[in-house]
């Protein structure tokens, strides 16, 4: 404001036009519109980010670290599924004998079948695994999408709004990766035809049907467990600084 000041006192002095009585108005006029001036000139900044710089940043940032950390943890949980026993040693995703299925399962035991029961579920869960192979691109080209808004988003939601967006973005093209890995896997040990033909005997004489599709229900389990394993990996991410292995998730996810 005395930069203004000083040029209207250089222009007065200079000038024999303005007069003494309308100096105070002329001084009230360059001021409101120097006041003006910088108001829009606020405006603008906010428009184009002149002056948010900082704050545009921190919200890349921001975006970048959540990319950053679902890529690691969508590879990391596939990996791990995916290996020998990834599904039929962890207790929390072993896929069993389908609910509908108990009233078989358990007849089938009590006349000596055990072992076969068991090597059906080994069968669906040996598929699982292979299924999990083709995860992690689906995972990773659904993260790549994600936008600032999406980011932004996920970091004021809970602690999986993460998965959430993920299994929103990929739920029908991992059904599609999934099931015909896993017909082909239940085939190679004759699950599938067992189990049809198991079913197809059941449902003839029973009022409550059982649908057939192992398949489908192996794919649905499969999804299930490993938007799990991906969920448990971002409230890792989210809560224990040791799982924060770069310095922008570090930055991101710190307190």
């Amino acid at each position: 404001m005395q930069q203004v000041t000083i040029i209207l006192l250089l222009l007065f002095f200079s000038s024999n036009s303005i007069q003494a009585q309308g100096l105070d108005a002329f001084l009230k006029k360059a001021k409101i519109t120097s006041d003006t001036t910088k108001k829009q000139g606020k405006l603008l900044d906010v428009i184009y980010g002149s002056t948010n710089k900082k704050g545009s940043l921190a919200n890349e940032e921001i975006a970048n670290g959540l990319k950053e950390a679902l890529t690691n943890g969508v590879k990391k949980g596939a990996e791990a599924l995916s290996k020998p026993d990834g599904f039929f040693a962890n207790a929390a995703l072993k896929i069993l004998m389908p609910p509908d299925a108990k009233k078989i399962e358990t007849t089938l035991r009590n006349m000596g079948m055990s072992k076969q029961v068991d090597e059906a579920i080994l069968s669906m869960n040996r598929a699982a695994e292979d299924a999990c192979k083709s995860a992690a691109p689906i995972f990773v080209s659904a993260i790549k999408e994600m936008t600032i808004t999406d980011a932004m988003g996920i970091l004021k939601g809970t602690d999986t709004a993460a998965t959430a967006y993920l299994q929103q973005k990929t739920n029908l093209a991992l059904a599609n990766a999934f099931k015909p890995s896993i017909e082909k896997s239940l085939e190679k040990t004759n699950a599938t035809k067992y189990w049809n033909t198991l079913i197809t005997a059941y449902n003839g004489f029973s009022l409550k049907k059982i649908n057939p599709d192992l398949a489908g229900y192996v794919t649905a389990q499969s999804m299930n467990g490993i938007y799990n394993q991906i969920a448990s990996e971002e409230k890792d991410i989210r809560k224990n600084p040791l799982a924060r292995t770069s310095e922008l998730l570090k930055k991101v996810f710190g307190n």
